[in-house]
């Protein structure tokens, strides 16, 4: 093994490549000195390089890999010392990322300078790992819980091989854990889980919010056979994972350990689930003797976004927690029985991300905090609004959308009053990158023409936000609010004015012109509106009099204003969503049902990511610049 760290300021080439046999249960002096090395060496060097992350804003989960090194390190050598296993490490937890690069480089696939560029755009070295995107890595896991299932078939296929799926008591919330363990055992597949027991998510401890879920009793329940101890004692860790291989059939090895031990300030709290803050990072490099890490952690520059977007204020706010403060700002002008009696809310591990948290400290009587269940959440909150006069309130990620169409579907079906926040919509701010990309929301579109209502907002700024949810908080039928991670300026009129400001007013179905033009027109919403509304200026600068049309409400045709804009020499739409499933794959459509033939162009995410934050828009040609070449085009400028 061949490790080249000239430029990388911890000596990779320290890794011991050592081998293990299972057959020998018990490790000699010899190889446990060289894991215990090993896993001090690799933790230090995981909470380095995600602490750049942390250094450059773009975040970077440093907990799950750095909890997870002795488990690994020990499958690395079992890996090298024999060919009964298939040698990859999958991982059902994919922000645990960082154990993916790492072994990469210290397998001679991926340069070790290249980690100095964790998360950061155009890097490769996305959230989550990408098969194909980044050498070394030999699996994309998509989304939390999503492995088993898959590894189930892996194992099939390589029949006469052990196969490893690290997992994690978080991940095994997911119901598609539940179905990969009825499956495993009923088909006797030898996949090995090593799971780190932690108890804690994103939102708190799955022992106070969940009490009666034991994972153990979960797990053997299924029919699992189940090994568990302490994850830090590295002989008893050897030894169940022997006992494991050497047992037929599906293993659940379930490894307890406090979240980030032995980083003071982040040891046992939530804290510790995503990227570890620099401060905490020097002190912890520099007490385990890594100060050449901790000088180049200092001298990491934040990148700013510099580009001055026209017709947008500097104001700038998060819808996605704006959300839950105008939500609670209806909620307190009911009494608590009334709002007990007609509201429901209900969490799934998110709510700081998706403005819950605002909800839960408000009025706690109505929160339900469901734990890492989307599909079973989501009907839950369904299922309390399905009488009339009571609604039920869910929020979870865009991209966790795709896993709840049925239970959609079936709250259509029952006639179930449900309001949705799906925040970290679009594209924006997603160093997770593709497999968090939320870019099917129409997917919630899903009923028939006489279906019960189902209507989908993505408000463009924080004023259009509060308006939305006041507006639109006690309409029967599905409500979809979409926001998104990043912050969003106010959108200003052409007098310089909040165009959404004191005397607004939403209405639903209804688009809004926010600037008039001759030569065509831009229709966009949420993120792509400001972006949008840059171009327009810009062009106007030109001499080119475009105009720009808010489609706020997406899924409703404004009879009125698609008259207006269908007479006009052109329409681009622009959106962060997929071009395949977004608002331009049906915009031409209604312009067609109506006898409208404006030049038609639709700009939307098409490939996949390239990391980052804001580099995501310019990389799908969804930048001003790239929303004006498009407008040209068509005038055949």
């Amino acid at each position: 093994m061949t490790v080249a760290t000239a430029s990388f300021p911890i000596d990779l080439a320290a890794y011991q490549a050592i081998t293990l046999d299972p057959s020998q249960t018990r490790l000699t002096p010899a190889q446990k000195k060289a894991l215990q090395a090993n896993i001090q060496l690799c933790r230090d060097t995981i909470v380095f390089f995600t602490a750049t992350g942390a250094a450059r804003g773009v975040g970077g989960h440093t907990g799950g890999p750095y909890d997870t090194v002795p488990e690994v390190m020990i499958l690395d050598a079992l890996f090298r010392g024999s060919d009964r296993f298939v040698p990859i490490f999958f991982d059902e937890a994919g922000h645990r990322v960082a154990t993916q690069y790492l072994m990469a480089t210290l397998h001679g696939e991926l340069p070790a300078e290249r980690l100095l560029r964790y998360r950061e755009a155009h890097s490769g070295l996305p959230g989550h790992p990408e098969l194909g995107l980044t050498p070394g890595v030999k699996f994309s896991s998509g989304r939390l819980g999503h492995m088993w299932s898959y590894v189930n078939g892996i194992a099939l296929a390589n029949p006469e091989k052990v196969v490893f799926c690290l997992g994690s008591d978080g991940s095994q919330q997911e119901g598609n854990d539940a179905e990969a363990a009825r499956l495993a055992v009923a088909q006797q597949i030898p996949v090995k889980l090593l799971i780190d027991a932690n108890d804690v998510t994103i939102a708190g401890h799955p022992s106070q919010y969940l009490p009666g879920f034991d994972l153990n009793k979960t797990l053997s329940g299924h029919g699992l056979t189940i090994f568990e101890g302490d994850g830090e004692d590295i002989d008893a860790l050897y030894s169940r994972i022997c006992q494991a291989i050497a047992n037929p059939g599906p293993v659940a090895v379930v490894n307890y350990r406090p979240m980030c031990v032995g980083i003071d300030g982040l040891e046992g709290t939530t804290h510790g689930h995503d990227v570890i803050p620099v401060k905490l990072a020097l002190e912890y490099l520099e007490k385990h003797g890594q100060s050449a890490a901790a000088e180049y952690l200092k001298n990491i520059e934040k990148p700013k976004q510099t580009y001055t977007f026209l017709g947008a204020s500097d104001t700038m706010g998060s819808n996605r927690n704006v959300f839950g403060e105008a939500v609670v700002s209806i909620l307190t002008t009911m009494t608590e029985s009334e709002r007990k009696d007609q509201v429901l809310c209900v969490d799934s591990d998110l709510e700081g991300s998706c403005g819950l948290k605002q909800i839960r400290d408000a009025c706690p009587e109505i929160y339900v905090s469901g734990g890492i269940m989307e599909r079973g959440n989501i009907s839950a909150a369904a299922g309390f609004g399905m009488e009339k006069g009571k609604q039920g309130i869910f929020a979870t990620f865009s991209a966790f959308l795709e896993m709840c169409i049925s239970e959609i579907t079936m709250a259509r079906l029952n006639f179930s009053n449900l309001l949705c926040h799906f925040s970290h919509a679009g594209i924006d701010d997603m160093a997770d990158n593709t497999c968090h990309f939320g870019i099917n929301n129409f997917f919630a579109d899903n009923g028939l023409d006489d279906g019960y209502p189902t209507h989908l907002y993505f408000p463009a700024d924080a004023n259009q936000m509060r308006a939305c949810v006041k507006a639109v908080f006690f309409d029967p039928g599905l409500r979809f609010i979409f926001s998104t991670r990043s912050k969003v300026p106010n959108i200003l009129n052409a007098e310089g004015n909040d165009f959404f400001g004191e005397d607004y007013t939403f209405v639903s179905g209804k688009d809004e012109i926010i600037r008039e033009g001759t030569a065509g027109y831009i229709v966009s919403f949420g993120d792509g509106l400001y972006r949008s509304l840059d171009a327009v200026e810009r062009l106007k600068q030109e001499g080119i009099d475009v105009g720009l049309i808010n489609k706020a409400t997406l899924n409703v045709v404004d009879e009125e204003t698609i008259a207006k804009i269908g007479q006009s020499p052109l329409v681009v739409v622009v959106e962060a969503f997929n071009r395949r499933t977004g608002l331009g794959s049906r915009f031409g459509s209604w312009l067609l049902e109506r006898g409208l033939t404006p030049k038609f162009a639709y700009l939307g995410t098409h490939k996949e990511g390239c990391g980052g934050l804001w580099e995501q828009f310019p990389h799908q040609g969804l930048d001003p610049e790239g929303i004006m070449s498009k407008v040209k085009e068509l005038m055949g400028k």
